[in-house]
């Protein structure tokens, strides 16, 4: 940060959320206060899609909520990624999806290149969900809630992570969280994400 003169400039920051994470001085791994904005406990699974009034981080004090070190960024400076975000929600749809049935089959012949653990894990960039998101055929695969939830992603990613904000985008939202509650998707720091932007829609994105 001295290297680049930060001090000086305090240019907007865009990255991944660990990038960010270790800006701010937060422990990295699976600590339970993990997120900048809010007191987000990753460990209390069992209220993540259940409550959505988590407060607010009012300080940022070393040793206290998984504070190591001072954070070197002012919150305001920070800008999140929409593509960082997308990437995060299409891993955690792939991850719960039934490997036995066509559309997890379809992936494998759609995507011939990629490995298996990465086809397992849900590793895919930022054109190959483009593809996916135009595919009718991969549409007719899903069925149920696997489907419901895919066609929340595709709603949310066309108008809430794209260059424009559509006025009910808190309706997309809430119902992609839904879907993937529903999905037996876990809650992660990306769809805590879209919580906290929702609650402050002032906090703006970087598109793709």
């Amino acid at each position: 940060m001295k290297a680049i003169n930060y001090d000086k400039f305090r240019w907007q920051i865009c990255g991944g959320l660990k990038v960010i994470a270790l800006l701010f001085g937060l422990q990295q791994g699976f600590t339970k206060y993990c997120f900048l904005i809010c007191e987000w406990d990753s460990r209390a699974r069992f209220l993540h899609y259940s409550r959505r009034d988590w407060p607010s981080r009012k300080s940022l004090k070393r040793g206290i909520m998984n504070v190591e070190d001072h954070p070197l960024v002012e919150p305001s400076k920070i800008v999140l990624s929409s593509m960082h975000l997308k990437l995060g929600l299409m891993k955690h749809f792939e991850k719960v999806m039934n490997q036995e049935e066509a559309a997890f089959t379809y992936l494998r012949e759609k995507f011939p290149r990629l490995s298996e653990a990465k086809l397992k894990k849900g590793i895919f960039i930022g054109p190959q969900i483009r593809i996916l998101i135009k595919d009718e055929y991969f549409d007719k695969l899903l069925q149920g809630d696997e489907k419901a939830a895919w066609n929340s992603f595709k709603f949310v990613v066309k108008e809430f992570l794209g260059n424009r904000r559509a006025q009910n985008y808190e309706e997309l939202v809430n119902t992609l969280l839904q879907s993937y509650h529903k999905l037996g998707s876990k809650m992660s720091l990306k769809c805590t994400s879209f919580t906290r932007i929702c609650i402050f829609p002032q906090r703006l994105w970087c598109s793709d």
